[in-house]
């Protein structure tokens, strides 16, 4: 008799532990954004992973519930490691599927900034830049000055990918 009562009361609490565990969703009432995000990756590759960030702040505050336009939205982006070279006229070729979505984002209203400082230690100049730059006297002073704006402050971390999806779940 107790290993069938034990039974029928490991299915019942079973039964009961999925609708108690059960996540929920929250619409966080999130006003339009005012985002600046620090750029400094030891690879210029990374920028395509770190323009995902700055997805991953427009397309929910652009979207339902939401639906601030890209006016509303404030990001600002300083760019000042080795991904510099990416925003390089000369380099465009090689870094084409960045500088189209970095060029996107502008069109959008995202503000890209580089350090000059770093600007004049890998050689180049404001012409050298694409377009869409601006080239400010240093990283850290203009990221401080955006800070004493109000601007919240991301700086992405870009991890190299060692192990799938799959493998974890």
């Amino acid at each position: 008799m107790k290993p069938i009562l034990f039974l029928l009361m490991g299915l019942w609490l079973g039964a009961l532990a999925p609708a108690q565990a059960a996540g929920k969703w929250m619409a966080t009432p999130y006003a339009p954004a005012k985002v600046m995000f620090e750029f400094y990756f030891d690879d210029p590759q990374k920028i395509g992973s770190a323009l995902y960030w700055v997805r991953s702040v427009m397309n929910p505050l652009l979207a339902a519930p939401y639906n601030y336009s890209p006016e509303e939205l404030k990001i600002v982006i300083v760019i000042h490691g080795t991904e510099i070279v990416t925003v390089a006229k000369k380099n465009e070729a090689k870094y084409q599927e960045a500088v189209d979505r970095m060029r996107y984002y502008a069109d959008l209203g995202v503000t890209f900034k580089v350090c000059g400082q770093a600007a004049e230690d890998y050689g180049y100049a404001v012409q050298d830049f694409q377009d869409f730059i601006e080239v400010v006297p240093n990283a850290i002073t203009e990221l401080a000055h955006w800070q004493q704006q109000g601007y919240a402050l991301i700086a992405p971390q870009i991890l190299d990918k060692k192990i799938n999806v799959e493998a974890i779940c």
